[in-house]
């Protein structure tokens, strides 16, 4: 802090942090505490609030494990039918998905930034990451429409795979992968670069030489790549996993616009019970649900890489 003052003067540090105090306080900590203390009381008419009917439970969040509904599932030869609560087995898909999607954006990245951190030409970098960064300067909106429209049913892809001879019949390319196949096309489609560029930043910072040296001593590429790059990318790897499930998780346009009619997404419940059964005390608690789920990811990726907060945040 006394840095901060010598350096920008009183006047400029005390109005930084006043504005960050407004920012975390009205913006982030106060609606937060609204909402989760509305999860907690009772969705009632506006003449009963604060009466005696308006008292604290835990039935919002008691709310994920009701309305079950028969499911079927293939165990070899047999077919077991199971009563799963619906709004339950949405919110496990959910984060089955987007820990699945973010399994996929790490093995598309990590050759990528490789190859731009210690392959590429610095005098071609520019080049490249300008192409990579021009998809950001198009809304998530209009980057998930484009998908609704090459994967439709008579859409541009299908429209070339005939044109080539690959296949005869339009496909439901968003019916594939038990009706997910859009959503995770538009999730990793979306949300690639928030694991590119971590990754790419923590091996700029790798010295080359250090490869030089595993060469010389016989590594081959796996070897190198588990033994010292891997290890040095720890921070950038937890940065990117951490914002794409996140991302992933919380997405409402991109399951709105891609998902099959077999599909649903956690977030679409959530909006649900806000906006079209106007519930906000349980939309609240399964916002909080989604939170709390996303805070532990995070927590256990802390664990697996052995980084802590200051070693993602770079």
């Amino acid at each position: 802090m006394s840095e901060l003052f010598r350096r920008y003067g009183s006047g400029l540090t005390y109005t930084a942090i006043a504005l960050t105090a407004f920012w975390l306080l009205v913006l982030v900590i106060f609606p937060y505490a609204g909402l989760f203390e509305q999860s907690f009381r009772p969705y009632l008419p506006v003449t009963e609030i604060n009466g005696p009917n308006d008292h604290y439970y835990i039935d919002n969040y008691l709310k994920l494990f009701s309305n079950s509904q028969d499911m079927t599932f293939g165990i070899g030869s047999l077919d077991v039918t199971i009563p799963i609560p619906i709004h339950l087995w949405v919110f496990f898909i959910t984060i089955v998905y987007s820990s699945l999607a973010t399994l996929i954006v790490f093995a598309i990245c990590y050759p990528i930034a490789y190859c731009l951190a210690k392959v590429l030409k610095p005098s071609l970098l520019p080049t490249y990451l300008l192409l990579l960064v021009i998809p950001l300067w198009v809304s998530e909106l209009m980057r998930s429409f484009s998908w609704y429209i090459i994967l439709s049913l008579k859409g541009p892809l299908t429209i070339v795979l005939q044109t080539l001879g690959i296949i005869t019949d339009p496909i439901h390319w968003t019916w594939g992968m038990n009706g997910y196949s859009g959503i995770m096309v538009g999730l990793v489609y979306t949300y690639i670069l928030f694991m590119l560029f971590p990754m790419y930043n923590a091996m700029t910072s790798l010295d080359s030489n250090q490869i030089e040296a595993a060469e010389d001593l016989g590594a081959g590429i796996f070897r190198k790549h588990w033994r010292v790059i891997l290890p040095h990318c720890k921070p950038g790897i937890a940065s990117g996993c951490v914002t794409v499930f996140m991302l992933s998780a919380s997405s409402l346009l991109v399951p709105n616009l891609l998902a099959s009619p077999k599909s649903r997404w956690f977030t679409e419940v959530i909006q649900q019970w806000m906006f079209e059964t106007h519930d906000w005390n349980a939309g609240a608690a399964y916002a909080f649900i989604l939170l709390f789920t996303c805070t532990l990811f995070v927590t256990v990726m802390m664990r697996v890489f052995k980084v802590g907060f200051a070693d993602i945040a770079k």
